[in-house]
């Protein structure tokens, strides 16, 4: 019976899996397919850039399904399950967990070292006069050979490093190399991978300091903000073609009996000129801007932004609350730096680990809130590198905006994801660290006095409590997360500083933000910097529509009617 059970329940799994990874494979093409350039892209970028992306979100969802498999494991009277009472088959099923991280982070490692980087490089050696395909290749495994260098170096350092105390002084050099050799086989090379992507977690951290942070206080206030009414933006923009038509004219008129600009005029005059082309491309993306039907949906959901927005800076608030509680704990009752300020368990009252435990009785409330903080971080990452765009230190390398946006700038997008979602893991644990360890689990304490039998579950006597780190050892299971995030004592050093970083940027982003005006209907998509040659599509989309003759000589007027039509509104 109980075997039957389980390979119920494991079909059951096995279902939503499917439908998951359905499900995360359809947002990955969409999201990609609306910022990719039309122009610009490529069968070999496009998916690449959908794999990626569809990985980092697989490997996300991994943490809320360790959580449940530990919870799962035992009843709610602290009793293990039939299957689930043996020893080794509690360790087959953490095994598999385990594994299935080392898997996913080993592909994480082969996208961000070769795949990426191979591709990136194939792009950009794409030239319209070469059809040499393998001198585009070779090229391109020219310059990824350097990535590929840096993934071993950093395998053999971890596979090296030992996580034992070494043989004492009075050991002979061989046995000192026997030491090494018998660390690395004992553990069948798994130090060496927990390195490399510990040390990648670190680029993932600065990452999630430069990107996540700005995104969780970006986002909602965007949305209780609003955007600029369109009507207002075409009028000003008008305005603003015509003061520049009358600058350029007044210049020109300086040269008509045939003297020659002083240079002074001259420079004037091609600054007039940029600026006018910049306001004559604004002037169509608004256009057609009115005219989008999306522009008038987003309208009419104007309160369910702002709900959206109040909701989404609570929970920024609620997170940052949180994490400052856990640092808090860390630097007060942990052994410092020397142990990477690990604590086990809670000792200061954590508002989000106290709101997941009070939500275990209630099945499945507390993964579903699991589920949806590990998203609400992807997803205000995504936010964040799409209102900042690729930079590298104060260079801008690419902008992420839709429909236009480069092979290289998705590929770059994908790969911070993937580096993000590293950090994500160690950022959950600092919010909730008891929930993270443990889950739901609940152990019995025995009594003297003997109790009922339970309907469900292993005859018990005593009183359950929630699984902490003075439960004995067999009775509450550790989730693969927490003992893969502490391998290397140093690294967790490193990420508490991140998190005191990652609140103070957090902090001033929000103030930022409060301090900016509403964004443009528009914004990001028309910038001085921008080539004519990223703006054909709006071009061709315009000139379908282009008003001629009597239109054109009063759009001026309609614009100012209907301004004047809202103000009396």
């Amino acid at each position: 019976m109980a075997a039957q059970s389980l390979l119920t329940e494991s079909a059951v799994g096995w279902s939503i899996f499917a439908f998951v990874l359905l499900a995360i494979l359809a947002f990955c093409w969409v999201y990609i397919r609306k910022f990719q350039s039309r122009q610009e892209s490529e069968v070999i970028s496009t998916i690449t850039a959908i794999c990626a992306l569809a990985i980092a979100l697989i490997t996300s969802a991994l943490l809320p399904v360790d959580i449940f498999l530990v919870s799962f494991m035992k009843y709610s009277n602290g009793t293990y399950k039939d299957w689930a009472a043996n020893n080794e088959t509690r360790a087959q099923i953490e095994d598999t967990v385990l594994y299935g991280y080392y898997t996913l982070y080993s592909i994480i490692l082969f996208c961000v070292f070769l795949w990426i980087p191979f591709v990136y490089f194939y792009y950009e050696e794409r030239d319209d006069d070469n059809v040499n395909k393998c001198l585009q290749v070779k090229n391109a495994l020219k310059y990824t050979i350097g990535f590929a260098i840096v993934c071993v170096v950093l395998l053999l350092i971890g596979a090296f490093v030992p996580l034992q105390p070494p043989p004492g002084q009075n050991s002979t050099q061989w046995e000192k190399v026997q030491y090494l050799f018998e660390e690395l086989g004992s553990s069948h090379g798994l130090p060496a991978l927990s390195f490399s992507i510990s040390s990648l977690t670190l680029i993932g951290m600065l990452a999630v300091i430069t990107y996540t942070a700005y995104g969780m206080s970006v986002l909602p206030l965007n949305l209780i903000k609003g955007t600029r009414s369109v009507v207002y933006e075409r009028l000003e923009n008008t305005e603003d073609i015509e003061d520049v038509e009358h600058q350029i004219e007044k210049l020109k008129a300086k040269c008509k009996d045939g003297r020659p600009l002083s240079s002074r005029d001259r420079h004037s005059l091609q600054e007039l000129e940029g600026k006018l082309q910049v306001l004559q491309r604004r002037g169509r993306h608004l256009e057609i801007a009115e005219r989008n039907c999306c522009t008038k949906v987003g309208s009419a959901l104007r309160p369910l932004k702002i709900l959206m927005g109040i909701f989404f800076i609570l929970v920024a608030l609620l997170f940052v609350i949180a994490l400052f509680i856990s640092n808090l704990d860390k630097a007060l009752h942990s052994a410092g730096i020397s142990s990477g300020f690990i604590i086990f368990g809670t000792n200061l009252t954590n508002p989000l680990n106290e709101l997941l435990l009070a939500l275990q009785p209630v099945f499945p409330l507390d993964y579903i809130l699991i589920t949806v903080i590990t998203m609400y971080f992807v997803l205000t990452s995504m936010a964040g590198i799409r209102n900042m765009g690729i930079w590298f230190f104060w260079i801008r390398l690419y902008k992420i905006r839709p429909k236009r946006t480069r092979p290289q700038a998705l590929l770059f997008l994908c790969m911070i994801l993937l580096l993000i979602v590293l950090h994500t893991s160690f950022m959950i644990y600092s919010l909730a660290p008891q929930y993270v360890m443990y889950g739901s689990q609940k152990y019995l304490v025995q009594s003297p006095k003997p109790t009922a039998v339970p309907a469900s579950g292993n005859a018990s006597t005593g009183t359950t409590k929630i699984c902490d780190a003075d439960a004995p050892e067999d009775e509450c299971t550790v989730t693969r997360t927490y003992l893969f995030l502490h391998k290397f004592w140093f690294f967790s050093t490193i990420y508490y500083f991140g998190n005191w970083v990652f609140i103070g940027v957090f902090l001033v982003g929000l103030v930022v933000s409060c301090c900016r005006g509403k964004k443009s209907v528009i914004e990001g998509e028309v910038d001085a910097d921008d080539s004519d040659m990223s703006d054909d599509e709006v071009k061709f989309c315009y000139q379908s529509n282009k008003p001629t003759g009597v239109e054109s000589v009063g759009r001026k007027a309609r614009l100012s009617f209907r301004v004047g039509s809202l103000t009396r509104q």
